[in-house]
C-alpha cells in the first residue's frame, strides 16, 4: 500500500527513564495496525534462541531472590553463633548467587543484541532492496530524510524493542513476582504494610519521570533542529545558498534562537532531574522507616529478627525496579509497534515498475537495440497523461531526437526506456521485447542514461567508474576516459584515479562531471542511449568539449536524446516534435523546417544561431 510521504520524519526514542506514547506513534498505529503475528514471524529462525534468553531471565530472576535469605543466615545464624562454616558457606552462596547473575546477564544480553542485530540487518536490507525496485515516481513525492530515518532511526529502534520491550516483559514480571513471593516468605505482616505504601511512592516516583521525561523530549527536539541548522546552513549546498542570497545574518539570528532556548530547556531538564532523584530518595529512605518503626510494635513484629528485617528491607526496596519497568510497557508497547508499523509501510508499499517474474532472456553483447514505442501513454498521477498514444521507431544504430517546450513529455518519454517509469498502455520493445519482460541487470546493459543532473558519488574517481563495470581494469578505466576526453585532466591530478570527487562531485565543473559519467556510461557499452539534456547546463565552450564527447559516444548506437538546444539535434535521423504529450511532427530536421510548421517556429524563437544548411 502507499502511505503518506510528508509526514515529519521519525525520530529516535529517548530509552531513558519513564516511556510515554506520543501522539505521532499512536496515528501511526491507528493508521495502519500492526499484526502481532507478522512481528512474531520475524523471530521465527530465532525460536530457539528467545526460548533460551527467556529461560535465562527466569533462572537470573530466581536466583538473585537467594540474596536476601543468605544475608539473614549471616547475620541470625552464622554471626550470632560464631559458626565459621556457616558463615564461609553463606558468603559462597552469596557471592556464588552474584557471579552466576552476572554470567548469566552477560550470555542474555550476547543473545538479545545478536537477535536484535540480525533480525535488523534481515529488515535492512529488505527495505533497501524493497525502494531500490520504487519508480522514480516514489523518489519524487517522498522526502530523502524521511526514507533515511526508517532505514535508520526506526530499524535502529528495533534493537530497543527486541533487547529492551521484549526482554523487560519477562524481566520485570518474574522478578516482580518472586520479590512478593520471598517478601511473603520473609514477612507476611511487613508485605501487607509494603503493598500499601509501595504503590503510591511508585505512583508519585513516576509522576515526577514523566515530568522529566516531557521537559527531555522538547529539549531534544529543539536539539534536533539545531542540528537541521547546522546540515542546511554548513554544508556545500547550503553555505552556497546562504552567501549567495546574503541570509548569512538571518541564518545565524536562528540559530542563535534555537541554541538561546537550550538553555532554557536545559535548565528545566536539569532541575527536574534533580526533583525527580530528590523524591527517590526520600522514597527510599522513607519506606524503610517506616519498615523498622513497624518491626518495632510488637503487634506487627511478628518476632521478627534483626537478619528478617535487613532481608525483607533489600527486597522491598529492590521492587521498585521491577515495578517501574511494568509501568512502561503499556507506552513502550505502543512505540515499539509504532515502529514496526513504519517498517511495515515501506515494505508494503506497491512496487509500480516491478521485476518479471519470467525474464526474457536479451544478451546486452548481441543486442541490437531496435527501439519501438507502441501506443504508450504514460501518467503520473493518474488523471492527466503527460505522454498520449505515442508510436515511434527507432532503427538500430539510428538517432531520435525528441523536442519541445517544456512540459510537452519528452522526458516522461524517454525514461520508459531504461524503465524508470512503467507506460499505463502501450509497450516500449528492443529488439521486439517488451522492456518490462526484461531482467533489470539485462536491461541496464542496454540501455545507458547520460542526464543533465549527473551524480557521481561521494567516492574516488575509480569507484564511480567501477559503478558501471565491477570487473574493469585500470586499462579499461582509462580507455573510457579517454573517449570521453576526460583522461589528461584526471592523470594530472596528484592522487590520478583514487582522487576523490567530494559531494555530488563538487570538487569538478559540470563539464568535468558530465565527461566522467559519459565515461562511465562507455564502460557499460550499451546499445541504446538516452541522453537527457546532457548538455544544456552548459557554456558553449564547455558543451562543444562535452558535445564532441557525447558524439564518440552516440557512435553506432541507437540514441534517444532530448535537446532544448537545437543545434544538437540537426543531425538526427528523426525528430519528434511533442506537444502536451501528443507527437505533432515527425521528420529529420529538413523536412521538418522545410514545412513551416511547429519544429520551424522553435528554430526561429530559439535564441541561437539559424541552423538550417
Amino acid at each position: 500500500m502507499d502511505r503518506p510521504t510528508d509526514a515529519k520524519p521519525s525520530t529516535p526514542t529517548t530509552r531513558r527513564g519513564p516511556q510515554r506514547a506520543t501522539a505521532e506513534d499512536r496515528a501511526q498505529l491507528d493508521e495502519s495496525p500492526v499484526s502481532m503475528r507478522r512481528v512474531a514471524a520475524l523471530f521465527g529462525p530465532h525460536r530457539t534462541t528467545v526460548a533460551v534468553v527467556t529461560a535465562l531471565i527466569v533462572v537470573v530472576s530466581v536466583v538473585s531472590m537467594a540474596q536476601p535469605f543468605l544475608l539473614r543466615t549471616v547475620i541470625d545464624d552464622a554471626l550470632p553463633r560464631r559458626d565459621v562454616r556457616l558463615l564461609l558457606l553463606a558468603v559462597a552462596g552469596m557471592l556464588a548467587v552474584t557471579v552466576v547473575g552476572q554470567l548469566l546477564g552477560v550470555v542474555q544480553t550476547w543473545l538479545t543484541t545478536s537477535v536484535g542485530q540480525r533480525v535488523m540487518h534481515g529488515l535492512r536490507t529488505d527495505v533497501f532492496r524493497h525502494l531500490q525496485r520504487q519508480s522514480l515516481a516514489f523518489f519524487t513525492r517522498t522526502r530523502g530524510g524521511e526514507v533515511q530515518s526508517r532505514l535508520t532511526h526506526d530499524i535502529s529502534g528495533m534493537q530497543s524493542v527486541i533487547t529492551n520491550t521484549a526482554t523487560s516483559v519477562a524481566s520485570n514480571a518474574t522478578t516482580a513476582v518472586a520479590t512478593v513471593i520471598a517478601m511473603v516468605a520473609l514477612s507476611p505482616r511487613l508485605s501487607v504494610l509494603s503493598l500499601l505504601v509501595v504503590p503510591p511512592a511508585v505512583w508519585m516516583t513516576r509522576r515526577v519521570a514523566l515530568l522529566r521525561r516531557d521537559v527531555t523530549a522538547r529539549r531534544q527536539r529543539r536539539l534536533a533542529d539545531l542540528h537541521s541548522q547546522v546540515e542546511e546552513s554548513l554544508s556545500i549546498g547550503g553555505a552556497t545558498l546562504v552567501k549567495t542570497l546574503g541570509a548569512g545574518e538571518a541564518t545565524a539570528a536562528r540559530f542563535t534562537d534555537t541554541s538561546a532556548d537550550l538553555i532554557d530547556l536545559e535548565l528545566r531538564s536539569q532541575l527536574a532531574g534533580r526533583w525527580r532523584m530528590a523524591t527517590m530518595q526520600i522514597v527510599f529512605a522513607a519506606i524503610p522507616a517506616l519498615i523498622y518503626l513497624a518491626a518495632g510494635f510488637p503487634a506487627s513484629s511478628g518476632g521478627m529478627t534483626i537478619g528478617t528485617l535487613i532481608a525483607f528491607t533489600t527486597l522491598q526496596g529492590a521492587i521498585f525496579r521491577p515495578l517501574m519497568g511494568l509501568l512502561d510497557v503499556g507506552a513502550q508497547w505502543v512505540t515499539s509497534m509504532a515502529v514496526f508499523s513504519r517498517i511495515f509501510g515501506y515494505l508494503d508499499l506497491t512496487v509500480d515498475v516491478p521485476e518479471p517474474t519470467r525474464p526474457v532472456r536479451l544478451d546486452p553483447a548481441t543486442a541490437r537495440g531496435d527501439v519501438r514505442f507502441e501506443g504508450v501513454t504514460v501518467s503520473h498521477d493518474g488523471r492527466v497523461d503527460a505522454v498520449a498514444d505515442v508510436t515511434l521507431h527507432v532503427p538500430a544504430g539510428t538517432t531520435l531526437a525528441l523536442v519541445g517546450e517544456t512540459g510537452s513529455g519528452k522526458s516522461s518519454l524517454a525514461t520508459l526506456l531504461p524503465r524508470l517509469h512503467d507506460p499505463v498502455a502501450g509497450r516500449v520493445s528492443i529488439d521486439g521485447v517488451d522492456v518490462r519482460d526484461l531482467a533489470a541487470a539485462d536491461l541496464a546493459g542496454i540501455v545507458g542514461v547520460v542526464s543533465q543532473d549527473t551524480h557521481l558519488v561521494h567516492a574516488s574517481i575509480r569507484e564511480n567508474l567501477l559503478l558501471a563495470a565491477p570487473h574493469a581494469t585500470d586499462d579499461d578505466l582509462w580507455r573510457a576516459l579517454a573517449a570521453a576526453r576526460v583522461a589528461p585532466l584526471v592523470a594530472e591530478l596528484p592522487a590520478g584515479l583514487d582522487t576523490v570527487v567530494g559531494a555530488r562531485g563538487h570538487r569538478f565543473s559540470g563539464g568535468e562531471k558530465q565527461r566522467l559519467a559519459i565515461a562511465r556510461t562507455l564502460l557499460r557499452n550499451p546499445r541504446v542511449l538516452v541522453l537527457d539534456e546532457a548538455t544544456s547546463a552548459l557554456d558553449n565552450e564547455t558543451e562543444r568539449e562535452v558535445q564532441g564527447a557525447i558524439d564518440r559516444l552516440m557512435a553506432g548506437r541507437t540514441t534517444v536524446t532530448i535537446a532544448h538546444r537545437l543545434s544538437t539535434v540537426r543531425h538526427a535521423e528523426q525528430i519528434a516534435v511533442l506537444d502536451h504529450g501528443r507527437v505533432v511532427e515527425l521528420g529529420d530536421h529538413d523536412t521538418l523546417l522545410a514545412r513551416g510548421g511547429r519544429y520551424a517556429r522553435l528554430v526561429e524563437s530559439s535564441a541561437e544561431a539559424p541552423l538550417a544548411a
